[in-house]
C-alpha cells in the first residue's frame, strides 16, 4: 500500500487546476457546481456544470462558489474540491496532503475557510502558497536568490501583483479586477452603446477572439447575437477590436495603478532589479490581446507573458511539493514562512 500521493490546486474563481505530485497537471475544470434546488443533489460540477450556466430550467441551479478569488459559498466549494480530489485520487486509504493556492490578500477568516474546505474534501493537511509566489515558480523564476522579481497574475476573480525576493512576497496588492470584471465591463459596454443584452458566457468568447487592451495592427471584428433592449427581440450587430479597447479602459487602468503602486513602494535596490529582469505576466487575463505590450508602455519594464500564462499557478503549486517534507510543522502559508518560524 503506497502512500497517498501529494496535491497541488489552484483553486481559482474561474476554473480549478489540480496537480498530481509525480504527474502534473491532471485535471483543469471551470468553478462551477450544478445543484437540484429541490432535493439539494449535486448534479455536475466543472465542465459539465458550466455548459449549463445560463441556461438551467427552475429546479436547477448553476452555481460558482468562488468569488472574487475567495469562496461566497463555503458548502459548495467543499463539495466541488471533494468531486476534484475524488476524481484524480480515486478511494484511497490514506488522505492526500493537499497544497491550495490562494490571492495575496486573503484575510485570516478566508484563509481558514479555505483549509477548513480542504480538509473536508478529504485532505490530510491542508497548506496554502500564495498565487504571485506560486505563479512565480511556475514561470520558471528562481525565486530563492537575493533578487527582485514582479509577477504580475490577472485570474478570473483577482489580480495579484508582486514583487518577490528571496522566497517572499516583498510588496504586493490584491485587486478583484481581473477576468470576471473585463465579461463584465464588455456586458456594459454592449448595453450602454448598442441596447444588446448579452450573456456572460458571449462576453467570454468575445473577450478570447476580439479583445484587445493595445491598438492592433489589424483591426479584428465579431458577430455578436444577444437581445435587443428596444425590440426584446435576437439581434446581431458586428463588433470590433477597438471597441473592445473601450469597453477595457476602466477595469485595466485599475490593474496598471495597481502595478504602480506596487513599484512605488518597493524598496529601490528591488525596482532595480525589476527593471533588469522585466515583468512577467501570467494568468489567463494576461492572454488578452496586447496586455504585455500596455504594461511595457505604461511602466518602461520590459513585459513578457509566461509560456503557459493559464498552467503557470498550478504547476508552481505542484513543484513546492517537493518542499513538503521539510516544511515546519504548523506552517500553513508557504509563502509567509518567514514570519511563522
Amino acid at each position: 500500500m503506497s502512500m497517498a500521493k501529494d496535491i497541488g490546486i489552484d483553486l481559482g474563481t474561474a476554473s480549478v487546476l489540480v496537480y498530481v505530485k509525480g504527474k502534473g497537471i491532471v485535471l483543469n475544470e471551470p468553478s462551477v457546481v450544478a445543484l437540484d434546488k429541490n432535493t439539494g443533489k449535486l448534479l455536475k460540477v466543472g465542465a459539465d456544470a458550466q455548459a449549463m450556466l445560463g441556461r438551467t430550467p427552475g429546479n436547477i441551479v448553476a452555481i460558482r462558489p468562488l468569488r472574487e478569488g475567495v469562496i461566497s459559498d463555503y458548502d459548495m466549494t467543499e463539495r466541488m474540491l471533494r468531486e476534484f480530489i475524488h476524481k484524480v485520487a480515486g478511494f484511497q486509504f490514506f488522505k492526500p496532503r493537499v497544497i491550495i493556492c490562494v490571492p495575496s490578500g486573503i484575510t485570516e477568516v478566508e484563509e481558514r475557510a479555505v483549509i477548513d474546505a480542504g480538509i473536508q474534501a478529504g485532505a490530510r493537511k491542508v497548506f496554502l502558497i500564495e498565487e504571485p509566489v506560486a505563479a512565480a515558480i511556475g514561470a520558471g523564476i528562481d525565486i530563492t536568490k537575493p533578487e527582485g522579481h514582479m509577477v504580475v497574475d490577472i485570474g478570473g476573480g483577482t489580480a495579484d501583483i508582486a514583487v518577490i525576493s528571496l522566497s517572499g512576497v516583498v510588496e504586493s496588492a490584491s485587486i478583484k479586477i481581473a477576468g470576471d470584471q473585463l465579461n463584465e465591463s464588455i456586458v456594459k459596454y454592449m448595453r450602454r452603446k448598442h441596447n444588446l443584452l448579452i450573456g456572460e458566457r458571449t462576453a467570454e468568447e468575445m473577450k478570447i477572439k476580439i479583445g484587445c487592451v493595445f491598438p492592433k495592427e489589424e483591426e479584428e471584428t465579431m458577430e455578436v447575437k444577444g437581445r435587443c433592449l428596444l425590440t426584446g427581440l435576437p439581434k446581431v450587430i458586428t463588433v470590433s477590436s477597438t471597441e473592445m479597447m473601450d469597453a477595457f479602459e476602466e477595469p485595466v487602468e485599475r490593474i496598471l495603478e495597481a502595478i504602480h503602486s506596487v513599484l512605488e513602494r518597493t524598496p529601490p535596490e528591488l525596482v532595480v532589479d525589476v527593471a533588469t529582469n522585466g515583468i512577467v505576466m501570467t494568468g489567463g487575463g494576461s492572454l488578452v490581446s496586447g496586455f504585455d505590450k500596455l504594461v511595457t508602455a505604461r511602466t518602461g519594464i520590459h513585459t513578457a507573458i509566461a509560456e503557459d500564462a493559464i498552467s503557470c499557478v498550478a504547476l508552481g503549486t505542484g513543484k513546492s511539493l517537493e518542499e513538503l517534507n521539510s516544511m515546519q510543522d504548523g506552517t500553513m502559508n508557504l509563502s509567509r514562512r518567514k514570519q511563522m518560524n
